[in-house]
């Protein structure tokens, strides 16, 4: 079936003046203009086209891809805005319309704004909506810690920059994990450093591997010995004091603490952890 927002695969019936005639299933058939036509092509093939509504409101296939689909978030240039709402250049002649009611605050023209695109199914239309909260999953993530993983960066607040992970879910970007210039709306790489109690999700843009751990131990060890060789945490104690400390989850830095543990360079007592 074909569906209205999206890449379809569709054959051709027949051409006419205008262009081609495609079969769109049940949404019946479907024109794509003259403008969009291939040098090559016959009665039944298949074409990759993207399937929009044109300046009339007329299902339309063209042979453009868009910066962004329908159930996809994209950073977009606002080219206009009304007292109705905005309008954005997603790469397709018709630009896209972001409802007055879909905007957290007023957009202006020659803004960004990262928006999630949807299909309204109450006007035919696709629209974009930057209220982003309500596409994004809140049930507990399932990611485990060192899972690479797809960030879209969103805003940059007091303590990070919020992104949005593998298009589900929220994820913050610490500071102190960030070594490169990152831009609203960037699209980067990155990995799941703690997935926490809480449910909220900690990010890092570096690979975690096991050199990781080995520095964790040496950092640990580093905070031992400026402190008079004990610190009052342990492997039990809570995620927030152990992050607070190392920037670590308590689940690498268990990791750590076990194999300096077994190599008997600390031991604990009197609820605290004390070098060897």
């Amino acid at each position: 079936m074909a569906t209205i927002g999206k890449m379809n695969g569709l054959p051709i019936l027949r051409a006419c003046n205008h262009g081609l005639i495609l079969d769109g299933g049940e949404l019946g058939e479907i024109l794509m203009p003259n403008r969009y036509i291939p040098n090559d092509w016959h009665a039944g093939d298949i074409l990759d086209i993207f399937l929009m509504l044109d300046s009339e409101d007329r299902l339309t296939a063209t042979s453009l891809k868009p910066l962004a689909m329908v159930d996809e978030f994209a950073c977009l240039k606002v080219i206009s805005a009304t007292n109705i709402g905005a309008f954005l250049d997603w790469g397709l002649p018709k630009d896209l319309f972001v409802p007055f009611r879909e905007q957290n605050t007023e957009l202006r023209e020659g803004q960004t704004v990262v928006v999630r695109v949807y299909f309204d199914r109450v006007s035919g239309r696709i629209a974009a909506s930057a209220k982003l909260d309500r596409y994004v999953d809140k049930t507990p993530a399932r990611f485990e810690d060192g899972e690479k993983v797809d960030l879209i960066i969103c805003a940059k607040t007091d303590l990070g920059y919020k992104s949005i992970v593998n298009e589900t879910h929220w994820g913050m970007v610490f500071f102190n994990d960030v070594f490169q210039p990152l831009e609203k709306g960037e699209r980067i790489d990155g990995y799941i450093k703690e997935v926490r109690p809480d449910g909220k999700i900690n990010l890092t843009l570096q690979k975690m591997d096991a050199n990781r751990f080995s520095n964790l131990a040496d950092q640990i060890m580093s905070h031992l010995k400026a402190h008079g060789g004990f610190m009052p945490v342990t492997d039990k104690s809570p995620p927030e004091e152990i992050y607070k400390l190392f920037g670590v989850s308590k689940k690498a830095y268990k990791r750590a603490i076990g194999g300096l543990y077994k190599k008997r360079r600390i031991t604990f007592e009197n609820n605290g952890t004390k070098r060897v």
